[in-house]
């Protein structure tokens, strides 16, 4: 992580600690960010998927951010500011820099199967908050597809300074490259982290380390230095766990692993609900695995 790019580096899409009567759990979150950055992680993005931002009131929202802030300073924060309307996720971005970020991620329009049009347009109502942002390519979840010619006509407009890319495509990577140099590609899922970091990855928007972080960093930090030696044997010992981050479940399986690494995971609120038991055995399987083997 750098001032000039605060996206870069080991970001966690981190997970949101709930009381047994689902309310949130400021505190522990605050604890919570301190722990990730004390064990090898550059920062945070909260309010993304992982952290549940959907069923939020929006008073949880914004104090989600300004907890994180508090806990570790604005720049190791990249808060998610996607929202169905562009002048709401115009304001959630105004938001972050009022508490003291210095970027924020981006969906695109996620309420219909945006056109071309619409996405930048979507952009470029959020860049004129002032505070870069990162898009966020998912296409399995948005039915919008940020694919490279898009993205680069993104930057090439402006709007954007980097893509969190989790369409599990990694040859995308090259195209990118080829066709917007100075665009950051960052990790967007864990279990293509090694493939993408080998194609030149300039940081990660991780989940996983939610509950193994400092693994987790030493996996990236190898992958990214090209140490394929380190890197290769830790990501298949983890791997198992990795690809938990690319199910429709991922929220579940983490913060069940979390609890099991002595993390709180804790709770999800509805409508996500509880792993079956074939699921729950997996994750709890992998994760007893791998905190066996020391991957703390």
């Amino acid at each position: 992580m750098t001032d000039h790019h605060p996206w870069r580096g080991i970001l966690v899409a981190t997970a949101l600690p709930l009381n047994d009567d689902l309310s949130v759990d400021f505190d522990r979150y605050a604890e919570h960010c301190a722990w990730l950055v004390g064990n090898g992680c550059d920062g945070v993005v909260p309010n993304g998927s992982l952290g549940e931002y959907q069923v939020l009131t929006p008073e949880e929202r914004a104090r989600v951010v300004e907890t994180a802030v508090a806990a570790i300073g604005g720049e190791r924060v990249m808060p998610g500011v996607a929202a169905y309307g562009s002048a709401e996720a115009r304001r959630w971005a105004e938001q972050a820099a009022e508490a003291g970020c210095r970027a924020v991620m981006l969906l695109p329009p996620n309420a219909y199967r945006a056109d071309e049009r619409s996405v930048l347009a979507h952009y470029a109502e959020v860049a004129r908050s002032g505070l870069p942002v990162v898009a966020y390519n998912n296409p399995v979840d948005t039915k919008v597809d940020l694919v490279p010619e898009l993205l680069a006509r993104l930057h090439g407009e402006g709007y954007i300074r980097g893509v969190k890319e989790f369409s599990g495509d990694v040859r995308r990577a090259y195209r990118l490259a080829e066709l917007a140099p100075e665009l950051d590609l960052l990790i967007g899922a864990d279990d293509v982290l090694l493939e993408l970091a080998v194609a030149g990855a300039k940081g990660w928007v991780a989940g996983y380390p939610n509950a193994l972080p400092r693994a987790c960093a030493e996996l990236y930090r190898a992958a990214v230095g090209g140490d394929l030696g380190t890197a290769l044997p830790l990501y298949r010992q983890l791997h198992p766990l990795l690809r938990w981050d690319s199910q429709v479940e991922f929220v579940q399986a983490i913060k069940l692993s979390m609890d099991i690494a002595g993390r709180h995971g804790g709770p999800c609120r509805p409508p996500r609900t509880a792993l079956l038991p074939g699921q729950e055995a997996a994750v709890r399987a992998a994760t007893e695995k791998a905190v066996a083997a020391g991957l703390g």
